[in-house]
């Protein structure tokens, strides 16, 4: 079965940076496009960054572009979000999505001094 496991999440002072990495199992992980989402107490989910299956293209929405950076490793299935330069606004449960409707448990990104 598809499992997607978030981990590098936590506590880190405004401008610090964190690596999230989501470990992937149960289908081709090289196959698929995957994509970071976030979601904020009392706010929508939404995108943050998405990666075709090759790793060859990236997508992000203004309110992280220049500042988070999704990669991947076909090798290992793992993908990895890398942000710097976080802010309060950056608070906020992370995700891993598979494009086929399958997300992981999210891993909690707390930014604050």
């Amino acid at each position: 079965q598809v499992q997607l496991v978030e981990s590098g999440g936590g506590l880190v002072q405004p401008g610090g940076s964190l690596r999230l990495s989501c470990a992937a199992s149960g289908f081709i992980f090289s196959m698929y496009a995957m994509s970071w989402y976030r979601q904020a107490p009392g706010k929508q989910r939404e995108l943050v960054a998405t990666i075709t299956n090759a790793g060859g293209s990236t997508n992000y929405p203004d309110s992280v572009k220049g500042r988070f950076t999704i990669s991947r490793d076909n090798t290992n299935n793992t993908v990895y979000l890398q942000m710097n330069g976080l802010g309060p606004d950056d608070t906020a449960v992370y995700y891993c999505h598979l494009h086929l409707g399958y997300w992981g448990r999210g891993t909690q990104v707390t930014v604050s001094s």
